[in-house]
């Protein structure tokens, strides 16, 4: 009978419609992805197949099919906000079970675990102690601690110590070298020193001319707040015998005296810094030193220590990795986002919220690392917006209509035929 026929089509055109309806009502939704309804139609078969005559049975709806195309991104004011350029999903833990999403609005909660609106936490490649990723995964988790401060150790210095530069006697004659006179020197540079309890403490090296061809002499001092300044001595040296540095003809530096191995390094000694920090131990490196033509100038000058810092920010760049940033100038990474893809994401099962789980269908999850294989970017401080065409939806909005409206009459046709037969005397 064209009835039942005709009931199919209708009932198929209304599951179109209530897909057209699901991604119309989603068009805003983050990480939303639009459906589409697929058909079959449908021949009454018998043991020895379809005659070749037969007519068709009617329609039916043989998939609700999700189409993963990229959406927008739209970019936002958090840093915290991910989107995803490219292939792949989020890893969510959901009370201890996989989720996968396309939405990434995270936010911090109250222990610090990186979650959504949901309260399911963002999965990463967890970093050890020293910010070194791991190929461990688990909850992702802002430490709120403050940063152990590191003691400076090293102290790199470029400059330029003037050729031009004159003594003030004959050497060994030169004046007894006094930070506080000016004239037993020529030149001097200070840096911000810490001590193992963060402390920060006033480095200053001078720097004087000998007598002797090519050659300098560098003291150093440390002071801070709770004493006097205090020489370092380099290792092996007495208190009053400096550093030497030799320079050949053409500028270069060729020796430190006393030196680290043949190296133009010189290691100093421990010296107590008076704050109740552990002793001091300065390895200075004056390979960047010249001797040139032109007046003094210092290029650069670096040292390894720092105080202590609470977390002032997070970066997170494209391939995911989490950079944690503190008051005193360092960071430290937190861990990698991980991204997951399927063999077949069309047979990820809806969860609701954009998240989907793992089926049979869909393969299983291959886990890994943003830009890794076939796994897209992360966009920190965007979301990925719906991929829903609004205009597409209206056109297959009217055709959906269309085609109700046509097996409607298909009923209405039958039901006037049957009428005829039956008044038929």
């Amino acid at each position: 009978m064209p009835f039942r026929i005709a009931l199919s089509g209708i009932n198929a055109a209304a599951a179109e419609l209530r897909t057209i309806g699901n991604n119309v009502a989603n068009a805003t939704t983050t990480g939303f992805k639009k459906s589409r309804v697929e058909f079959g139609d449908v021949y009454a078969t018998s043991a020895l197949g379809v005659s070749q005559n037969a007519i068709g049975s009617g329609v039916r709806v043989t998939s609700v099919a999700q189409q993963f195309s990229q959406g927008n991104i739209g970019f936002t004011n958090n840093n915290l906000d991910l989107a995803i350029n490219g292939q792949g999903f989020f890893v969510l833990n959901d009370g201890g079970v996989p989720a996968f999403t396309r939405a990434g609005a995270f936010q911090a909660d109250r222990n610090g675990y990186i979650v959504n609106s949901e309260n399911q936490r963002l999965t990463a490649y967890l970093a050890d102690p020293t910010g070194n990723i791991t190929g461990a995964r688990g909850d992702l988790q802002l430490s709120t601690a403050d940063i152990s401060p590191q003691a400076t150790t090293t102290i790199d210095v470029s400059a330029n110590l003037s050729a031009n530069a004159t003594t003030s006697a004959p050497y060994p004659a030169l004046p007894v070298f006094d930070r506080t006179d000016p004239t037993s020197y020529n030149n001097s540079t200070a840096l911000t020193v810490y001590d193992s309890l963060g402390n920060p403490l006033l480095g200053t090296m001078y720097y004087r001319k000998t007598t002797n061809a090519n050659e300098w002499e560098t003291h150093l001092w440390v002071s801070n707040t709770t004493g006097a300044p205090v020489e370092v001595i380099p290792a092996g040296n007495v208190a009053g015998q400096p550093a030497r540095l030799n320079f050949s003809s053409a500028g270069v530096i060729t020796s430190v005296t006393p030196s680290v191995g043949g190296t133009r390094r010189v290691d100093y000694g421990a010296v107590n810094p008076l704050t109740g920090a552990a002793n001091m131990l300065f390895d200075v490196n004056y390979t960047s030193v010249s001797q040139f033509g032109s007046p003094f100038s210092v290029n650069a000058l670096t040292q390894d220590g720092y105080a202590t810092g609470r977390l002032s920010g997070i970066d997170i760049n494209e391939t995911g990795i989490v950079q944690s940033r503190y008051t005193n100038g360092q960071s430290r990474a937190l861990g990698q986002v991980a991204m997951a893809n399927f063999s077949n994401s069309q047979g990820l099962r809806q969860l609701g919220a954009t998240a989907w789980a793992e089926t049979y269908n869909s393969g299983a999850a291959l886990i890994g690392q943003p830009g890794a294989g076939s796994l897209g970017l992360v966009q920190s401080g965007a979301l990925e917006g719906s991929n829903v065409d609004l205009t597409e939806q209206l056109v297959q909005m009217i055709t959906a209509q269309r085609s109700f409206q046509a097996n409607a009459q298909v009923i209405t046709t039958a039901d006037a035929v049957t009428q005829t037969i039956i008044n038929i005397r």
